[in-house]
């Protein structure tokens, strides 16, 4: 542990936002690296030194990095979360990144990846994170790798607040288990892998107490609130399809169709043998999914329990 900063790449994210908290919480010093005009300012309210530059910019990279004792980076260009965000932030803005920690000689390099990133090579984004962790293998950069679920707190929200609505919308069978998990814990583990000891060069999936199926995610939910939520299931053939029609002009649409195929599979599942060594306990489902149904506002009946329902 030294005192130097620690960078948190994507800070004005959703979940890099939420890193910077838990860091700050810890004690820590905090820089973000921030684009050039992107609002900054609830970062520096909360004590965040901003650093402007960008992934694309490798000089600005290596500026941002003067003097930091630790770097974690949830930027994901895929998502398109944020205004520029592109598919090259994952591959040319990775590079870079990877490349300047090596120069500055970072002492941890935590990244957040994606579970069953190395069994992908068809699904593009999660493939590209694979490369960037092989990338700071070869350069010998001290690292870490958090591989999670899929984000059941954002993925549910598109469109708005599924109970005002009363369902949830997935594509293809909402009844194969996958692994999800909350934003808010993706923060805490990325924020405490910054000087757990025992950590370097290891890739960690990170989940719950077991997978669960969308329909199961509607289903715990209603039992705790004890409203009916309905699961909109979008056909997969037809993402799948439209995949195969836009690949060649929308590498997006082939790599969201690739991605759709590879749930489907049943194997986008953790092994939480790792998380569970290093950060104890996974959530179960039912505790995680009381803390999503919460954070929206719902109120939860009392008597509700948050152990399994069902044998994992």
């Amino acid at each position: 542990m030294t005192d130097g900063p620690v960078l948190v790449v994507g800070g004005t994210g959703m979940l890099g936002s939420q890193v910077a908290t838990e860091l700050l919480k810890r004690g820590k010093q905090v820089r973000a690296l921030v684009r050039s005009g992107s609002d900054a300012s609830r970062l520096e309210a909360a004590g965040v030194e901003i650093a402007r530059g960008d992934m694309l910019d490798a000089w600005s990279l290596l500026r941002a990095m003067e003097g930091v004792d630790a770097v974690i980076t949830s930027a994901a260009g895929y998502t398109r979360h944020r205004k520029g965000d592109t598919p090259k932030t994952d591959t040319v803005g990775n590079a870079n990144l990877v490349e300047a920690a090596s120069r500055s000689a970072v002492r941890r390099f935590v990244l957040t990846s994606i579970l069953t990133c190395d069994q992908t090579p068809e699904v593009a984004h999660f493939w590209h994170k694979k490369l960037t962790e092989d990338r700071l293998e070869e350069l010998g950069v001290p690292f870490v790798a958090l591989r999670p679920g899929g984000f059941l707190d954002q993925i549910t929200r598109f469109g708005g607040d599924p109970f005002s609505k009363g369902r949830l919308t997935w594509i293809g069978s909402p009844r194969i288990p996958v692994t999800f998990v909350l934003t808010s814990d993706i923060a805490g583990y990325l924020a405490e892998a910054v000087d757990l000891p025992g950590l370097d060069g290891r890739r960690i999936d990170i989940g719950w107490d077991r997978p669960v199926g969308m329909q199961d995610v509607a289903d715990i939910a209603g039992r705790l609130t004890g409203k009916t939520l309905r699961v909109r299931s979008v056909p997969a053939g037809v993402v799948q399809a439209a995949g195969k029609l836009l690949g060649p002009v929308s590498p997006t649409a082939k790599d969201l169709a690739a991605m759709i195929a590879w749930f489907q599979s049943g194997r986008y599942v953790a092994d939480t043998t790792l998380q569970r060594q290093f950060f104890g306990e996974p959530p179960t489902a039912e505790l995680a999914i009381r803390r999503f149904v919460t954070g929206l506002g719902q109120t939860v009946r009392s008597q509700t329990r948050d152990t399994p329902s069902s044998p994992p």
